[in-house]
């Protein structure tokens, strides 16, 4: 009886703090990077499509990367700076960032240059436009403390992918890869990987 009872509340726990967060959905053209100072890991092979929420107002930065076909052979990358937007989630809410998508790629390459996105709960048929929050608005809104911690990781992360040499394709060339990840490393690790190498 007490285990049953036991199972019960903690199934009953479960499903209520799960509900108390709502969930946003990107679609595949936009990735979300982070949530106020909390950096959104993410990857080539584990993309994030899905962000859960507590009800409340959010800044989330975003960058916009689309794949265009040229020719019959050739695709063309489009991609975005970063950028940042202010999202109010209610409760028992739901929702999708939407946006309308380019038919080609020089229209794309005008709609990175200034995304615009809506977001649109789930059952609705209007979405609200997003402002993008300007770097200043991101300083005057944002504590002191998460902007000394959020940008001096991230912006390097940035500089060393956007100036990594690019194949034919539009992805970072394996070298610029190794050389930013070799940035990335503490003089211990990279000692380690030396070492590795030499055996």
């Amino acid at each position: 009886m007490r285990k049953s009872m036991f199972l019960g509340s903690a199934v009953a726990l479960l499903f209520s703090v799960s509900s108390m967060a709502e969930n946003i959905h990107f679609p595949e053209e936009f990735v979300p990077l982070q949530v106020g100072e909390r950096i959104i890991e993410s990857s080539l092979f584990s993309r994030v499509d899905d962000v859960e929420l507590a009800p409340g107002t959010y800044q989330l930065r975003l960058k916009y990367t689309d794949l265009y076909e040229d020719d019959y052979d050739t695709h063309e990358v489009v991609e975005s700076e970063p950028f940042w937007v202010e999202v109010t989630v209610e409760a028992g809410k739901d929702y999708a960032l939407v946006f309308n998508r380019a038919n080609n790629a020089i229209s794309a390459k005008v709609f990175a240059e200034a995304p615009e996105v809506g977001l649109k709960a789930k059952n609705s048929s209007l979405a609200v436009p997003l402002d993008i929050i300007s770097n200043k608005e991101l300083a005057r809104e944002m504590p002191v403390k998460q902007m000394v911690n959020k940008p001096v990781v991230s912006q390097r992360v940035e500089q060393s992918v956007s100036t990594a040499p690019n194949n034919d394709k539009g992805i970072p060339s394996a070298a610029g890869m190794l050389d930013f990840w070799w940035q990335q490393a503490t003089p211990e690790q990279q000692k380690a990987f030396l070492n590795k190498v030499k055996k």
